[in-house]
């Protein structure tokens, strides 16, 4: 087949589509072209930029025929930085592209043509992230930047005014930035890999208010720490507590195994539901927590636990689902293999009077074989919340050995939780597939599904 594009060339395109990302898709004889920023409906004059032999990239030179959908964005960089890749949709429409994301996943792989429902969207979806994670660097012209990479590469777009980031944690940002090159503290260099400082990160308990502030750097010691120490105190006094972590690997990791507090105790806490979590530097949060409310009371009400039940809570993190689940059943294991969380998960426990869960740090596929096949513990339903890659084969079929009446499946990837669910299908049957908006304007979205097993009553 001869490809009908040419890379330079420009050409007048209806978007007919948007994929997986939220990018419009537009044919020309019937090759496959897609374009970052363009809505279904639009007509636009493009100029390709990439040409592979299947398909074509392209970027809008002009909007022809524009989308009632389409808005005009506040935000400045959202472009360069990739970061709110569907800033310029009214946010219902975001929420329709979500579901059909998942819809379409649903109709191509599964055997079951189960109807998604409607995306559960945020009330406010404006400053909801209460983790900032920003790189420090030198730009082309040897001067100092603090921001956020430019999509794609290690160039650091500045931080302007940023409308998913607590604002906050954006200010304490540049506070500590600013000190940093007012005090002549060098500044991380990855081409050469000399230099202190490498990032600033910031979490913050949005029902708490709770403050930590982690400066990343590449040594051990910070020159004139303790009155960095002073200078954060005095202008923000919901800082609880102030961390250095050590990173001095060439990686694109952004934070090292060990961390020093300077103030404080090292964590803070934050309130989900009815529970009080302790959230330490290195242990996985939900970013969006008022989001992550909704969902987990989601995959509760869809699993319906008894006080009979006995629930394994798989990757668990700090914990934050199990105690969820706790309170309605009769025991719950939680599993998760870094060891920080699952400290924190135990110290969760303790926090809320929770004596009803045990968690267990570890490798998920080994402990879960170990609880099945050596403690001889068969649960009554398991819960799963998965990396991007999804499940592993081995926990998936001892999953199946054991047949659990439910399996209740969070997933931050409709991809492999798809390709997840067509290894469930043959004794299981889906019950239900919920998108909830965690990352409002974005292309991610988190997705609760329900497996009840075939002929269980």
């Amino acid at each position: 087949m001869e490809i009908p594009v040419k890379k330079n060339q420009e050409y007048i395109v209806d978007i007919i589509d948007n994929g997986f990302e939220g990018e419009g898709i537009a044919k020309i004889d019937n090759f496959t072209i897609f374009i970052p920023n363009a809505i279904k409906g639009e007509k636009v004059k493009i100029l390709i930029v990439k040409v592979l032999s299947s398909h074509a990239f392209g970027k809008i030179l002009e909007i022809i025929q524009k989308s009632d959908k389409r808005v005009e964005s506040e935000c400045e960089t959202y472009k360069r930085c990739g970061g709110c890749n569907l800033r310029h949709m009214k946010y219902e429409e975001t929420l329709k592209i979500k579901q059909n994301v998942v819809q379409s996943l649903v109709n191509k792989t599964l055997k079951t043509k189960i109807q998604v429902e409607k995306t559960i969207g945020m009330e406010n979806p404006y400053f909801y992230r209460n983790k900032a994670q920003y790189p420090i660097g030198i730009d082309r012209n040897e001067k100092p930047q603090i921001g956020v990479f430019a999509n794609r590469t290690h160039e650091i777009i500045p931080i302007k005014k940023c409308f998913i980031q607590n604002e906050k944690n954006e200010k304490l940002a540049k506070f500590v930035f600013n000190w940093i090159i007012k005090n002549n503290i060098s500044i991380y260099d990855e081409k050469t890999r000399k230099g202190l400082v490498r990032h600033i990160v910031i979490k913050i308990g949005i029902k708490t208010n709770e403050i930590m502030c982690i400066i990343v750097i590449n040594g051990n010691k910070i020159p004139k720490e303790n009155e960095l120490v002073k200078e954060i105190l005095d202008n923000f006094p919901e800082v609880k507590t102030i961390v250095k972590n050590v990173n001095t690997k060439n990686t694109n990791v952004i934070m090292g195994k060990e961390n020093i507090i300077l103030y404080g105790n090292g964590y803070i806490e934050d309130i989900l539901g009815e529970y009080r979590f302790k959230i330490s530097p290195l242990s996985f949060y939900q970013v969006n927590p008022i989001q992550a409310e909704k969902l987990y009371n989601i995959g509760i009400q869809l699993a319906k636990i008894s006080k009979d039940d006995v629930v394994f809570d798989l990757y668990c993190g700090i914990g934050t689902i199990s105690l969820f689940m706790a309170k309605y059943a009769k025991k719950v294991y939680g599993i998760e293999i870094v060891e920080e969380a699952v400290n924190d998960a135990k110290e969760n426990a303790k926090i809320n009077n929770v004596s009803n869960v045990e968690f267990i740090a570890g490798d998920v596929e080994k402990i879960l074989d170990k609880l099945i096949n050596k403690d001889n513990i068969i649960p009554d339903i398991v819960m799963v919340d998965p990396p991007r890659k999804g499940l592993d084969n081995k926990s998936i079929d001892n999953i199946i050995k054991i047949r659990p009446k439910k399996v209740v499946y969070i997933s931050c990837n409709p991809a492999t939780l798809i390709r997840d669910l067509a290894k469930f299908e043959k004794i299981y049957e889906i019950k239900s597939i919920k998108p909830v908006d965690m990352f409002p304007f974005t292309s991610h979205v988190e997705v609760c599904t329900l497996l009840e097993l075939k002929n269980c009553q």
